[in-house]
């Protein structure tokens, strides 16, 4: 991991390399702006193309620091002038590294390996495996179906832990970060 001041954190981003409308892109943005200016490490898929590339473009131009994690069957479209670009022998490797070099996890919009790294860090959370702190951004409404859904997990006992303690939900890139630097003691 890089090295960091004692008020910053190395936060792992899962999200789309899909391109997609502003409605994503500028919530994105917006975030990787917050977490460059921040002092923040952007640790993710090290993707150089749709959100991906957002995010990572957005973190540089604040002065942010990337650290990338690809696989070997994405490597071409892996993002050059990373801080550090590590590329994995396949998808259970990159989740394991991910997670690895960083202190939180945020998720963002994204497709079904999206939601494969989501459920991992939160299943590793309900089993105590880790306590790092997980934020579900929200942006415009996209995860508003899951957010039901894990309510009903909970609810009908499916989860051995509050959902409160397994992930916290954002609606804006300002609360995310606000919260988990809030559950790392930062001011």
């Amino acid at each position: 991991m890089f090295p960091r001041t004692v008020d910053a954190m190395n936060i792992c981003v899962f999200l789309s390399a899909a391109d997609l409308d502003d409605r994503y892109t500028r919530p994105a943005r917006e975030f990787a702006e917050l977490l460059g200016k921040g002092g923040h490490t952007l640790v993710w898929g090290g993707s150089d193309v749709g959100l991906m590339k957002v995010v990572a473009d957005g973190v540089q131009e604040a002065g942010g620091r990337i650290v990338g994690v690809s696989v070997d069957f994405l490597a071409a479209k892996a993002r050059p002038g990373a801080d550090e670009m590590i590329v994995a022998s396949d998808l259970a490797e990159r989740k394991r590294l991910l997670l690895e070099k960083s202190d939180a996890v945020v998720i963002m919009v994204g497709g079904t390996g999206t939601l494969d790294e989501a459920t991992e860090i939160l299943e590793l959370k309900k089993h105590g495996r880790t306590e790092k702190p997980v934020v579900l951004l929200n942006t415009a409404g996209f995860y508003d179906g899951l957010k039901e859904q894990f309510r009903r997990m909970e609810d009908e006992g499916f989860l051995p832990r509050p959902l409160t303690d397994l992930v916290f939900f954002a609606e804006e890139p300002v609360g995310a970060l606000a919260y988990l630097e809030e559950s790392q003691g930062i001011a």
